[in-house]
């Protein structure tokens, strides 16, 4: 279902400009796909959206390119990279431990990123807790915070 709306979505922004979500969620419906505004706005950004100016003075959805995807992806490993300084799991809990006021960017870079299983984070000053689906999905990406570090 969500695979199928996405695709229904890159085929509405590439045929209309479409500036608006509620324009998307009416070009959705006439094609059959029911979609909340919450739901859009998790697949915008799971698509990696972007608005851009057209020539008429509007802005329109579009497909963000691939090397800013990557660079983007490379700037929030980077981030995660130099502000860890340990980490541990419990169960489906994967606790981080940053430099100091380095928590936040830590749960920031984490949520940009595309983490099968993340729950949710919540950063303090220097601890962030990770929750995960379940305890597989912790120890999957216990060995890719390895890799990243």
């Amino acid at each position: 279902m969500k695979t199928s709306r996405q695709a229904k979505i890159l085929e509405i922004i590439s045929m209309k400009d479409v500036e608006t979500q509620n324009q998307l969620i009416d070009e959705l419906a006439e094609m059959g796909v029911k979609s909340t505004q919450a739901t859009l706005s998790r697949d915008i950004k799971e698509l990696r959206l972007v608005k851009e100016l057209t020539s008429s003075g509007k802005y329109r959805y579009v497909t963000a390119g691939r090397d800013e995807i990557a660079d983007f992806d490379i700037r929030l490993k980077k981030i995660f990279r130099e502000s860890v300084t340990s980490y541990a799991t419990a169960q489906n809990i994967i606790v981080i431990k940053t430099m100091p006021g380095l928590a936040n960017g830590a749960c920031a870079a984490l949520d940009g990123m595309e983490i099968d299983g993340l729950v949710g984070t919540l950063a303090g000053d220097d601890t962030a807790f990770i929750a995960m689906r379940d305890n597989a999905a912790a120890q999957a990406f216990e060995k890719e915070i390895e890799a990243l570090l």
